[in-house]
């Protein structure tokens, strides 16, 4: 299940600034996103005790730690759910340490969904083997999240399909297992939850940033082209999500 060990996401520049309404989402949705902000902050609680992070636990027992090499080693699969990621590192001057990238494996994906339209050179994965990257987790130095970005379909060798379709199958990401540390899986999972409606304006600005790519390069390869990497981005903060989130929370229980 490992992934294409060239990965090289390089452009970290025009962070987008996505202003989430959340008063406007539905209450079911805030809940699942309280319950996801509360288990991220369980896991940093567990993970201090023993002065560890989330980053530290994925490169423990590795070995030397290169750039670009996946960790931990041979990537991490739930064989139940189908969800996978793996953790790297490269471009010291981006601002972070290194990112994760979270997947999901075509036996987990909703019925219905199909790849974008292709005519391409590039031989992507089919089949039992497609699969969809969601986004990608940008860490600093401390090991907590600072950014999340979105990739063309070259970097991460993906299948590549449309953004809906790819938002129909967030919820189906889950790590639910212990390898290779049962806080960083919950947390994964949960940062995954916690911040769904920025996934989902990344993923819909991936699309357009590569529609306006092609307009620009008639008759390139636009999924292939090495000049676009880095599709969509933004920073985030957990806690400022989680207060966020609280306050509407609080605003409908109110109202009801």
């Amino acid at each position: 299940m490992y992934l294409n060990e060239h990965c090289s996401c390089t452009g970290f520049t025009g962070s987008m600034k996505i202003k989430v309404d959340f008063a406007s989402l539905p209450a079911e949705q805030l809940e699942r996103m309280d319950d996801a902000g509360a288990q991220i902050l369980e896991s940093y609680r567990v993970l201090k005790k023993t002065s560890a992070n989330v980053v530290g636990q994925v490169l423990e027992h590795q070995g030397t730690f290169f750039e670009l090499d996946h960790y931990p080693k041979g990537d991490v699969y739930d064989r139940e759910t189908f969800s996978q990621y793996y953790y790297h590192a490269h471009r010291a001057d981006s601002g972070e340490h290194g990112h994760f990238h979270t997947f999901l494996r075509a036996k987990g994906m909703p019925d219905g969904v199909e790849p974008v339209p292709y005519d391409g050179e590039a031989k992507r994965p089919e089949g039992e083997d497609a699969l969809t990257h969601f986004v990608a987790i940008s860490m600093n130095g401390p090991g907590f999240p600072i950014g999340l970005f979105t990739t063309n379909r070259w970097v991460t060798d993906e299948t590549f399909y449309p953004a809906d379709d790819v938002i129909a199958m967030i919820d189906r990401f889950v790590m639910d297992h212990t390898f290779p540390c049962l806080a960083v899986n919950r947390w994964i999972t949960s940062m995954i939850v916690l911040f769904r409606p920025q996934i989902e304006a990344l993923l819909r600005e991936r699309d357009r940033s590569i529609d306006r790519w092609q307009a620009k390069t008639p008759g390139k390869d636009v999924y292939e082209d090495r000049d676009l990497e880095i599709t969509s981005i933004t920073s985030i903060d957990v806690h400022k999500q989680i207060n966020s989130v609280k306050t509407a929370l609080q605003r409908v229980k109110k109202v009801a």
